[in-house]
């Protein structure tokens, strides 16, 4: 089944993207959910002129997070955590404390847009991934310290 993205649907595609998937997900997910629409001729022309119109204004969005990208660079973010003597943390470290960390540095990321490339429990160094556009991917390195 063919259907057109309305917006980013993570692990599927990004809006305006036509994208195949199974009949049950896209009737009972996507579509009543307001994410997806069928691909018919005219919704397809539709997006084909949006798409077009949009091309301009797109580029500007792409170039502004491959500046965020290069303004943030190897920026090192210090982010504490309680810890046991072992060095585990209680809890984990999460997507919305490397976000702030960010901000208080003056880069203003969602906290949707921070991956993990493994679940963070115990003091020391990681990466994360900022997905600041569909093309423009960043890798950030976070220090988990005592608090």
């Amino acid at each position: 089944m063919e259907v057109i993205l309305k917006d980013d649907v993570k692990g599927v595609g990004y809006k305006n993207d036509i994208v195949v998937v199974k009949p049950g997900f896209g009737r009972n997910y996507l579509i009543p959910q307001g994410l997806a629409e069928m691909a018919t001729p005219s919704a397809r022309k539709v997006v084909a002129e949006n798409t077009r119109q949009a091309a301009h204004k797109a580029e500007k969005i792409q170039k502004d997070a491959q500046d965020l990208a290069n303004r943030i660079g190897d920026t090192l973010l210090e982010i504490p955590a309680k810890a046991g003597e072992s060095g585990k943390i209680f809890g984990a470290v999460t997507t919305l404390q490397v976000s702030e960390a960010l901000k208080a540095l003056g880069y203003e990321v969602d906290r949707k847009r921070v991956d993990f490339d493994q679940e963070v429990k115990s003091l020391g160094e990681y990466t994360a991934t900022l997905n600041l556009h569909k093309e423009v991917k960043h890798q950030i390195r976070f220090n988990v310290v005592a608090a």
